[in-house]
């Protein structure tokens, strides 16, 4: 069993899917704290950021601690999770018709292994239809999401192509960490 230190059920869900028997126990890291705009920078910093607040309080002697954050660019703007449905709807249409690069960071440490990974997947959209926006908009399923995207979801059939994993996209490189927990 591993700790999960993040509150995100998409994670959640993706552990779920592979057998990974966990237990979640978000923290309280202030994102807001970061200065920087470079996505990837953002990302890291975030990461280690809540690893360390949570290796603090848990440490990995009694489970392996797994810590991940993801970030959204696009035309190389870093796209954080939307204030407010307008906020939304800006990074909604900057994604439509466009190339959109999500980064998932993840460390991993148990008594004897360390792993920290930054993973990128690009997608490539068609342009979004209006009315499926507004409903995914009003929907509310948009809040809390990094770029308030949901590849999983409402962006899937507007995608072209995509360069790297679907995991990445929803919050942490599943395939990537398989061979540490196995």
């Amino acid at each position: 069993m591993i700790r999960l230190g993040s509150k995100s059920s998409t994670r959640a869900l993706l552990l779920e899917q592979h057998n990974i028997e966990f237990r979640q126990d978000g923290g309280e890291f202030d994102e807001d704290s970061i200065s920087t705009s470079n996505p990837r920078a953002f990302v890291e910093i975030a990461t280690q950021g809540k690893f360390d607040e949570l290796y603090e309080k848990f440490g990995c002697n009694e489970m392996p601690l797994l810590v991940a954050d993801t970030v959204v660019t696009s035309n190389g703007e870093l796209l954080r999770k939307a204030k407010d449905k307008e906020d939304a709807r800006r990074m909604l249409e900057l994604q439509s018709d466009n190339e959109v690069s999500i980064i998932s960071c993840m460390i991993f440490k148990s008594n004897d292994t360390y792993i920290k990974d930054i993973s990128t997947t690009t997608y490539h959209f068609k342009k979004f239809d209006e009315d499926d926006l507004e409903n995914y908009i009003q929907s509310g399923e948009c809040m809390g999401k990094a770029g308030a995207i949901m590849v999983e979801g409402f962006c899937k059939p507007y995608i072209k192509y995509v360069d790297g994993y679907e995991s990445t996209a929803m919050g942490l490189c599943v395939e990537k960490l398989l061979p540490y927990i196995k």
